[in-house]
C-alpha cells in the first residue's frame, strides 16, 4: 500500500508535529505543478546499531554514514522488491565503504580502510576508484549493475554524477554523519513529467544549498521542508520507519562455503581445522568443523567420496 499524503501550502500550515524528529525515518514529499520529488531521512538508532559493530575511525565513520543515508534515500525511490547495494572502491586510505538498502527499509552497512586516516577531503580518503551501484530484485529479476569512475569532492558530488551520467536523472544530494545520527536529503526531476513553474528546479536546489549540515543532522523532516520551502505547494507523505538488519544466516554462508568447491573445503580444514567465518557488516560469528564441512556436501553425489567420517 502506497504511503498517505495530503497536500500541504507550506506558508499558511504544515502538518502538526512540525518540531518533533521522527527518529529513523524517511519522508517523502512532492512539489506540486512541478515535476520534482524530495526526500529526507535521519538515521538515529540505526546507525548506532552499525557503529556499536565496529569502531571506525572518523573520517571513515562519516563517509559510510553518508553513504547510508543516500542508499536510504536512493532505494525509497526505486519501484522494486528487492536490495540496492552502493560501493566506493577506492585505492586511499579508505579502499572500500558498502551499504546495502532494501525495499522493506533496512540497511546494513561496512567499511575497509588501511593506516590511521586522518580528516581530508573525500578525493584524498578514496584516492582514484569507482562507484558500483547494484540493483539486486527479489526472484527471477535481472539483476542490474552500473559503475563509473568516483567524480565529485563528496560522495554526494559522486552520486550526482552518477545519476546524470547513467540514469540520465538531474538530482541533488545534502549529507551528513556524525558520532549520533546520519542524515539526508535529497531532491530530484521525476522522468517523462513537465514543470508548470520552469525555474522551480533552479529555485529548490538553491534553497537547498542553504541547509548547514548541523540542521541537516538536528532537524526534523517537517521544519526542514518548512523553512527552505514555505512558500511553495508541496505534498507531504507518512513518513516511514527505517531499521538496522543484517540478511546473513548460517544457511548463507554455507551456500557461500558449497561455492568453494568439496577440494577446497577439505583443504582449509586440513589446514586450520575449521572454517571460520565472520560477517563484515554485523560482527556475527560462524565456525563449521569437519563434521559441518560433510553435511554441506552430503546432497552431491558428484564429489569426492571421503575415506573416513568423524
Amino acid at each position: 500500500m502506497a504511503p498517505l499524503a495530503r497536500q500541504i501550502n507550506c506558508g499558511t500550515e504544515l502538518c502538526h508535529n512540525i518540531g518533533v524528529k521522527a527518529p529513523d525515518s524517511l519522508q517523502r514529499f512532492l512539489f506540486e505543478h512541478a515535476a520534482i520529488r524530495g526526500e529526507l531521512v535521519h538515521l538515529d538508532t540505526a546507525w548506532q546499531a552499525v557503529l556499536d559493530r565496529h569502531d571506525y575511525p572518523p573520517p571513515v565513520r562519516d563517509l559510510l554514514g553518508e553513504l547510508m543515508a543516500a542508499a536510504a534515500l536512493l532505494s525509497n525511490i526505486l519501484k522494486f522488491d528487492g536490495s540496492l547495494i552502493l560501493q566506493i572502491q577506492g585505492r586511499g586510505p579508505v579502499s572500500l565503504l558498502v551499504v546495502e538498502s532494501t525495499s522493506q527499509h533496512t540497511l546494513r552497512g561496512m567499511a575497509q580502510w588501511t593506516g590511521d586516516p586522518q580528516p581530508s577531503s573525500f578525493p584524498e580518503l578514496v584516492g582514484d576508484g569507482r562507484f558500483v551501484i547494484t540493483i539486486d530484485p527479489k526472484g527471477k529479476a535481472q539483476r542490474y549493475q552500473g559503475i563509473v569512475e568516483l567524480e565529485g569532492d563528496t560522495v554526494a558530488a559522486a552520486l550526482e554524477n552518477y545519476l546524470t551520467r547513467s540514469e540520465q536523472l538531474d538530482s541533488r544530494l545534502w549529507l551528513a554523519a556524525d558520532t549520533r545520527q546520519a542524515a539526508g536529503m535529497l531532491l530530484q526531476k521525476m522522468p517523462g513529467k513537465t514543470d508548470e513553474d520552469h525555474d522551480l528546479w533552479d529555485r529548490a536546489i538553491q534553497l537547498g544549498a542553504t541547509l548547514r549540515r548541523d540542521e541537516l543532522l538536528a532537524l526534523p523532516a517537517g521544519e526542514i521542508i518548512h523553512r527552505l520551502y514555505h512558500e511553495e505547494d508541496i505534498r507531504l507523505f507518512e513518513s516511514q520507519p527505517v531499521q538496522f538488519h543484517c540478511g546473513c544466516t548460517r544457511e548463507r554462508v554455507a551456500n557461500a562455503l558449497r561455492l568453494l568447491g568439496y577440494n577446497e573445503i577439505q583443504s582449509i580444514l586440513e589446514e586450520r581445522g575449521a572454517i571460520d567465518v565472520d560477517c563484515e557488516f554485523c560482527n556475527q560469528h560462524y565456525t563449521f568443523d569437519k563434521v559441518d564441512a560433510e553435511q554441506l556436501f552430503a546432497a552431491e553425489s558428484s564429489r569426492p567420496a571421503s575415506p573416513t567420517r568423524h
